[in-house]
């Protein structure tokens, strides 16, 4: 017996020491588990200030562009033939990062099967990739041509619209789930862009840069909806692979449109020597940051704050735009911002955000329940000692 209690523990202390064990394994998946979180709010914060400085960076120097190089068409399709290093970057990380490493063929195949079992043919060229094409130039060009029309503080928060068009147009199309709160702020976003439209007094040169940024928000809606139908979700490899594609439909099928430009003199300029490379590198260089960081910023951080950047880029445009324009902020153009970037912020709550707040108020209201009989309880337990204290006894 004595042997026996030398070796093994008591019942008692077994239980200890595996309460000890199991508290030990609690605090250790907690303490992964927080810094898990931790790491995603940091590359989080990291991705925000990104994409934030890639946008409205990429915004301020395609108006600055304008001033010296007149040709946002033109403009459109050399940053477009950026898209091309997409797929080569993509590669680069995976050969990095992966444990299985494979060739660029053999990664190539194994992306091209998103386009279906024969992979990229010609016949899925023209009919998948070549719409997308069409949508990403206008995009970009209705967006560039309205910088020319109107501040990039305008600019900026009238394409936050864009998910607001992509909700409707899901919800039409797509037949996903109706919500109240996405309607809201949907008609936000159309008071917003008629707000916009009263601060500079139905002006036909602001009116028309408005309908732009709204041309530009619907076709990057019109081009979410549609990849969705009709691709589904794709991998990190597999976008990488589509967006290079682009730029190929783009130096195949676009090139012709800047040289009719040029020759008809509707975007003209005399020598090549007064283009400003900078500036075009620049602007390339950021924007194909931007959609780096908004495609494959899921990898380490959450969407919700991706989408974060896109907001607050309105601010930074507006700060630049009050030290190096005439923009007046008076008090509907201030409303219209609040109110679009209100409806943005909406469309940022998750499908289940309802069933949640409902689980937190029921949460409440049972510990309200609670404190109060527990309350009670003390009072009317302190109730009868003090009658008992104060009650004469018989015998005297």
């Amino acid at each position: 017996g004595d042997e026996r209690s030398r070796e093994s523990p008591a019942p008692a202390e077994a239980q200890m020491q595996a309460g000890v064990e199991g508290g030990g394994r609690v605090n250790r998946c907690c303490w992964k588990c927080s810094v898990t979180q931790l790491k995603k709010i940091f590359w989080g914060v990291a991705v925000v200030l990104g994409v934030c400085s890639s946008w409205s960076g990429s915004t301020q120097l395609a108006k600055l562009t304008f001033k010296k190089f007149d040709a946002p068409f033109t403009l459109t399709w050399f940053a477009t033939n950026w898209n091309f290093l997409f797929f080569p970057l993509y590669y680069l990380g995976h050969v990095f990062k992966s444990a299985e490493k494979q060739s660029p063929k053999q990664r190539y195949r194994e992306c091209c099967r998103f386009f279906g079992d024969n992979g990229l043919t010609l016949k899925v060229f023209f009919t998948k990739a070549a719409p997308f094409g069409v949508l990403w130039t206008l995009t970009n060009y209705l967006y560039l041509h309205a910088i020319k029309k109107i501040n990039t503080t305008d600019v900026s928060v009238l394409f936050c619209c864009n998910k607001a068009f992509v909700f409707l147009l899901s919800w039409i199309v797509l037949r996903d789930r109706f919500m109240g709160v996405r309607i809201v702020a949907a008609i936000f976003a159309i008071a917003g862009i008629v707000m916009m439209t009263y601060a500079d007094g139905f002006h036909s040169h602001s009116v028309i840069g408005i309908a732009l940024v709204v041309g530009s928000a619907s076709m990057s809606a019109l081009y979410k909806v549609l990849f969705k139908l009709l691709l589904g979700s794709a991998k990190f490899g597999e976008a990488a692979l589509f967006l290079s594609v682009l730029a190929v439909f783009n130096v195949l099928f676009v090139t012709c449109i800047p040289v009719i430009l040029y020759f008809t003199k509707v975007e003209y300029w005399s020598s090549f020597d007064i283009v400003p490379w900078g500036n075009l590198c620049g602007f390339s260089i950021l924007l194909l940051t931007f959609n780096i960081l908004l495609n494959f910023g899921i990898a380490v951080t959450y969407p919700t704050l991706i989408s974060l950047g896109i907001v607050l880029s309105v601010p930074v445009n507006a700060v630049v735009d009050h030290y190096t324009s005439e923009i007046v902020f008076n008090s509907v153009r201030v409303i219209a911002i609040v109110i679009i970037g209100l409806g943005f912020l909406l469309l940022l709550l998750p499908e289940e955000w309802d069933v949640w707040v409902i689980k937190l108020l029921t949460r409440l209201k049972v510990r309200k329940k609670e404190e109060i009989p527990e309350g009670n309880g003390d009072i009317a337990s302190g109730l009868p000692n003090k009658s008992r204290r104060t009650r004469p006894s018989m015998s005297s």
